[in-house]
């Protein structure tokens, strides 16, 4: 393998990793909004509530717990840790080419 390709799947790997951990992120910052009771009416916090339930959609309601704040930290947290794993699963694959 040439140095040239394994320095752009290398490249690869590091920008698949960093879109991983900044998805991760946004869900994650929405979960300490909602837990610290970040003033929703604000444009930021607004943003962010819309950005992580786009990208956690297919989990934010998965569970039905009773309690408001463990269905959020649930439901958010599980898109969070599986953007992490399938993101840096990918990465480490394309390292490897």
């Amino acid at each position: 393998m040439s140095p040239r390709h394994r320095n752009g799947s290398n490249r690869a790997a590091t920008a698949v990793a960093v879109v991983a951990d900044i998805l991760a992120a946004v869900i994650g910052l929405w979960i300490l909004m909602y837990l610290l009771d970040a003033n929703r009416a604000n444009d930021l916090v607004q943003f962010v509530q819309d950005a992580a339930r786009w990208l956690a959609g297919w989990s934010y309601d998965l569970f039905t717990f009773d309690a408001a704040w463990a269905r959020v930290v649930a439901g958010y947290g599980l898109a969070a840790v599986v953007y992490l794993f399938v993101g840096h699963l990918v990465a480490g694959r394309l390292r490897r080419y």
